[in-house]
């Protein structure tokens, strides 16, 4: 699992660990183990948020982990052009190579550790694939896929796409030094990732060697999911058991606890954890295939506005279907 490394922790900037007595760590309220399914053309995909509430997701509304899968040749699987709207997608790519474009000009290569953040708004089409020369070859193939939602005074603003480089996430280590921490979005121990978001979130991708401790402050007004990418360990201050594909939902507080076990298996060598929390939208959610809205009659509209070609046309020198 490549994405972004450092070849020494010990020079990043540390997060401190707070205080015992001023700090109230974050108790696990669930733990739910992701089904597996298929996205697309075909490619592979665990459903992280599958059986959760809204309300314990919000601002959040899905999220697939896509792969970890080795595609042998001519395998590579994308999706066809499709429309969005009403909220903003996020494509972290952890090992591999997507390739992006949609009707407003965006678009690029996403591969190791780039994030592809693109806020759909008041209505865009986009296509996501393996580059030719992936489906020629083969190879792995990791990422994340997340849908943030917008507030109903946010869904029709103009479209936005953002390239989020692998060298422009903030690095930083754990108090051991045993945990390396990507900063996406958001802020972290005084230290702000790059990703613009319309909702305020924070988006963080840890790898926690065995053994190693992670104390995460987060802020208190924000929902908190740990999501297991690789590895095991225990999440909260009760040590809950928690492992690849698996989804922690946490209570209120102001930290995060997460820890790896001292041995690994199944070919992890580390506690891989993606972190997200938000301020809660707190508004009714109508979600329907492509699009997030507040309402039925929204939704309706999307798709009459998709279907009149009102949410943008594909480039005529498009990629894929």
């Amino acid at each position: 699992m490549p994405a972004v490394t450092a070849p020494d922790l010990l020079v990043l900037p540390r997060i401190a660990e707070p205080d015992p007595g001023q700090t109230t760590l974050r108790a696990v309220r669930s733990v739910t183990t992701s089904p597996s399914g298929f996205e697309g053309e075909g490619f592979p995909v665990r459903r992280a948020f599958a059986g959760v509430a809204l309300a314990d997701l919000d601002p959040f509304v899905h999220m697939d982990q896509m792969g970890e899968v080795d595609y042998g040749p001519g395998e590579p699987r994308g999706t066809a052009w499709h429309p969005h709207r009403g909220f903003e997608t996020v494509t972290y790519m952890i090992d591999g190579i997507f390739q992006h474009q949609d009707s407003i000009g965006g678009g690029g290569i996403i591969t190791d550790g780039a994030t592809q953040w693109m806020t759909a708004g008041s209505g865009i089409l986009h296509i996501e694939r393996p580059p030719e020369s992936l489906v020629v070859s083969g190879g792995l193939f990791h990422g994340i896929q997340l849908w943030v939602n917008l507030p109903a005074a946010s869904k029709w603003v103009d479209p936005r796409y953002q390239d989020i480089e692998p060298g422009a996430a903030v690095l930083l280590a754990s108090g051991d030094g045993g945990a390396l921490v990507r900063v996406i979005a958001g802020e972290v121990a005084g230290h702000k990732g790059p990703g613009l978001t319309h909702t305020p979130i924070a988006m963080v991708h840890a790898t926690l060697a065995p053994g190693s401790r992670l104390v995460l402050p987060w802020p208190a007004r924000f929902n908190a999911l740990a999501y297991g990418l690789a590895g095991r360990g225990t999440v909260g201050g009760e040590r809950r058991p928690f492992e690849m594909g698996q989804l922690a939902v946490h209570g209120a507080g102001d930290a995060i606890v997460l820890e790896a076990d001292g041995t690994q298996d199944g070919g992890a060598s580390a506690l891989d954890v993606l972190v997200l929390g938000g301020t809660p939208i707190r508004e009714p959610v109508a979600a329907y295939g492509p699009f997030v809205m507040n309402t039925r009659a929204e939704l309706a509209q999307a798709f009459e506005d998709f279907q009149a070609g009102r949410l943008g046309t594909v480039p005529a020198d498009h990629i894929g279907n």
